[in-house]
């Protein structure tokens, strides 16, 4: 009989926004019973120190590589993640003793597939000696070394969350609107394909935090004042990045930023939110089939601007678009739940990913296991 285990998920994405806690109940096959979710959010200034980090990392050519200012900011992000899990532990009434893993997805720093290389900051080691917890970190590096792409891995935890739509004999797509967006579509056979689809929110949240020191649109309501500007729009979407079959994964930096003088902030929320919805329909047509039905999550889902560009471009084609919410599930926690998944799928030498969703040459487990 497949073990059970209680695990928990911690995420830090490329909005850089704060670390999402998920726990779940799985056997790292189809067995997943979801439990609380907690969102802690960064401070402003330690938002500006991720920042740095992302200049540090620039010139690395090797993984392992962490300059001595690089190397404080990753203690420092480790320990925020500790208190993390300690105040989640303490909100929901929950002992240590009672979780058996944590999944540990760091702060990705730097990611160039084409030369194999991907940096997450965050140390596992001392994850585990602050929490007294196992921890499993590192989850993207085998993959690359396997030929992969290193992104994205949310996949397996998708399809796992696929079989409704399955027995209603829907291909159904995942959308995960981070930073930056990726697909997973299961077809009506179990195909799994995915990949990232282009940018999410990150194009927003830079664009709105220099013409207004917020960290993001609410709501989308900024854009939904605005006009599209088509000029830009066509810029965006002419990216090479949406040409040619193979996919590929992306970095926080490959789209750059809006310019301050080529929209009012209106506008210029509104096209860069156009663009996200538009690159999601770009990309999913090269997967096998149109699908049924979207199912969105990540913050994304609630930029209604955003949403409301991507539902008419989707029902134009004949697919539906569904919040997480409206699907059954929880948006906010989706990914941190993937990485507790993931976890205890590394545990038992389960594949993490798959032909179809990174390029990896076989199916390949991977992660690096500390013990406290």
């Amino acid at each position: 009989m497949d073990v059970i285990r209680t695990a928990i998920g911690l995420m830090s994405g490329t909005s850089m926004d704060g670390i999402d806690v998920a726990l779940i109940r799985t056997d790292g096959r189809g067995f997943i019973e979801r439990g609380p979710f907690l969102g802690v959010p960064y401070e402003t200034e330690f938002r500006e120190r991720l920042k740095r980090a992302l200049d540090l990392a620039r010139p690395l050519h090797h993984r392992s590589k962490r300059p001595a200012e690089l190397r404080d900011i990753e203690l420092e992000l480790t320990g925020r993640h500790a208190i993390a899990v300690t105040a989640f532990l303490e909100r929901f009434g929950l002992s240590a003793y009672v979780i058996d893993v944590l999944g540990f997805h760091g702060q990705t720093v730097l990611h160039r597939p084409d030369e194999g290389l991907t940096i997450q900051i965050g140390d596992g080691g001392d994850l585990a000696r602050r929490t007294g917890i196992s921890v499993v970190y590192d989850m993207r590096a085998n993959d690359m070394v396997h030929g992969g792409q290193g992104a994205p891995l949310v996949p397996a935890y998708h399809a796992a969350l696929a079989g409704k739509f399955q027995q209603a004999g829907q291909a159904v797509c995942f959308v995960n609107i981070g930073g930056i967006s990726n697909l997973t579509f299961i077809g009506t056979d179990g195909r799994i394909v995915a990949f990232d689809s282009g940018p999410g929110n990150t194009l927003i949240d830079q664009w709105v935090e220099m013409q207004t020191g917020k960290t993001y649109d609410p709501g989308g309501e900024i854009g939904g004042r605005g006009k599209v500007v088509a000029a830009v729009a066509e810029r965006y979407l002419e990216s090479p990045f949406f040409r040619g079959n193979v996919r590929r994964s992306l970095d926080r930096g490959d789209f750059a930023p809006l310019r301050s003088e080529e929209a009012s902030l209106e506008d210029g929320a509104r096209t860069l939110a156009h663009v996200a919805a538009a690159s999601i329909i770009k990309s999913a047509g090269f997967l096998p089939e149109t699908p049924s039905t979207y199912v969105v999550c990540g913050g994304g889902r609630l930029n209604g601007t955003l949403m409301a560009e991507f539902s008419a471009m989707a029902e134009s084609l004949g697919s539906r678009v569904l919040s997480a919410e409206q699907a059954g599930f929880d948006g906010d926690a989706m990914e941190a739940e993937a990485w507790a998944y993931l976890a205890v799928r590394s545990l038992d030498g389960l594949p993490l990913t798959f032909p179809g969703t990174t390029g990896v040459s076989a199916p390949v487990s991977g992660g690096v296991l500390a013990t406290p």
